[in-house]
């Protein structure tokens, strides 16, 4: 009977231990998932209703889901940038879009840190781009950029990103390669980038590499058919420009000479390029949110550049290679002019949109403070290679590198969208 007892009490010891097991492992289970999947929150103070993306369309292995909330009283463009050892969603050796000018690792730029930033706004967190979540976004539609070469630095990035996901189909460009249009046959997706400077009408008489000989012949009271003539297309689009602005120009309205910029031409009013940027946006705009087309349109604030030193036509360079900090710099007078007219437009358009949405993409600080991201020298293929030590080379201190800065640019546009 002594050994019975025994054998019981030994029995109930092992059962004892058996359950402690499995609830320390069950603990452990519990602790362990739930450190591990991530919760994105667009807005840390917003009581707008929020909705989510299932996992079906992520990519990222422990996410279940991406929550959105209205970005309430959070400015996602006011942040700063903040040093990120993930680094980008791509390579220039996985992405075969990029042009040879913003291709700075292959052109022999020797470093690299400048990609292992990114932008953090200061109320509120900004999830990673997701090119599976934006396709799926965007499946049977179609979006445009529209403007001048800061677009297509755009437009490149954003295809590097959604290539790692889907290749793109090039389906059109024009003659000299400055328009183009992609399809993403799965999604049933277009996206296009439309050459388109001035957005206005204008005959340019310069070459590729900026010669000009002559001055711009500009119709400022004429949206450019480039993009008119399809924009009874488009779902989405980005407008941008400015730089263009500066180039010596004769201004025309109903077909009649207004005034100029920088022409010196006998009376011929001197009006300056902030007349001209004004009306052309006055235009462009009236034009979309009077159309019966209603397009979501995403309006981008002014890029400033990093030229020290000089301009990108007499010896100007860049060569910083880290990211200024809050206070360390501030617009030049003609960045603030432009953006000072940009603002006001945009206001006043938003004020009369008549059914259409016109959002204001204000990239204008997190570019300010990327004087490193630029090709510099390393816009051309090895450019010190077979030269003296001390040779001067031409500089691109205006476009991004990419990967680079502006892929941050994506970060954004996605949370805008799909807030929406």
């Amino acid at each position: 009977m002594g050994l019975e007892m025994g054998k019981q009490k030994q029995f109930k010891m092992f059962l004892k231990m058996v359950v402690c097991l499995i609830l320390m492992g069950v603990a452990y289970r519990l602790l362990y998932f739930s450190s591990i999947i991530p919760y994105y929150e667009i807005a840390q103070d917003s009581a707008a209703a929020n909705f989510t993306l299932s996992s079906a369309q992520l990519p990222t292995p422990h996410t279940t889901t991406i929550t959105i909330s209205s970005a309430g009283s959070c400015d996602i463009f006011n942040g700063e940038w903040v040093r990120d050892p993930t680094g980008p969603a791509y390579t220039n050796t996985t992405c075969d879009t990029i042009e040879h000018h913003q291709n700075c690792l292959k052109n022999g730029r020797p470093d690299s840190a400048y990609i292992y930033w990114r932008w953090r706004p200061k109320d509120c967190n900004l999830p990673r781009f997701d090119p599976k979540t934006f396709l799926h976004f965007m499946t049977n539609k179609s979006m445009a950029f529209i403007g001048d070469s800061i677009s297509r630095n755009h437009v490149q990035s954003l295809l590097c990103i959604l290539s790692q996901v889907e290749r793109a189909v090039e389906v059109y460009h024009d003659k000299e390669y400055r328009s183009k249009r992609w399809s993403f046959p799965s999604h049933n997706f277009t996206l296009s980038v439309i050459w388109s400077p001035f957005l206005t009408e204008a005959k340019i008489f310069e070459d590729y590499d900026g010669h000009a000989s002559g001055a711009v012949r500009l119709h400022l009271d004429q949206p450019h058919s480039e993009w008119v003539n399809d924009f009874g297309k488009f779902d989405y689009v980005e407008i941008a420009a400015g730089k263009w602005f500066l180039k010596t120009a004769v201004y025309y309205e109903n077909n009649t000479i207004v005034g100029c910029h920088n022409c010196k031409i006998e009376n011929v009013t001197e009006l300056g390029f902030d007349y001209a940027y004004r009306r052309a946006l006055q235009t462009t705009l009236s034009f979309i949110t009077k159309s019966d087309h209603k397009v979501y349109t995403l309006f981008q604030t002014t890029t400033p550049d990093h030229f020290e030193n000089g301009e990108w036509n007499t010896g100007g360079y860049c060569n910083r290679t880290v990211p200024f900090e809050e206070g360390e710099t501030e617009l030049r007078d003609i960045d603030t002019i432009m953006r000072n007219v940009e603002l006001e437009e945009f206001n006043k358009a938003v004020g009369d949109t008549n059914g259409s949405t016109l959002k204001l993409f204000d990239t204008t600080r997190l570019a300010l403070l990327r004087p490193d991201g630029h090709p510099g020298p390393y816009r051309a293929f090895h450019p010190f290679e077979g030269k003296e030590g001390n040779a001067k080379v031409q500089n691109d201190c205006l476009h991004w590198c990419l990967p680079g800065p502006i892929d941050s640019w994506n970060d954004l546009l996605i949370n805008i969208l799909l807030k929406e």
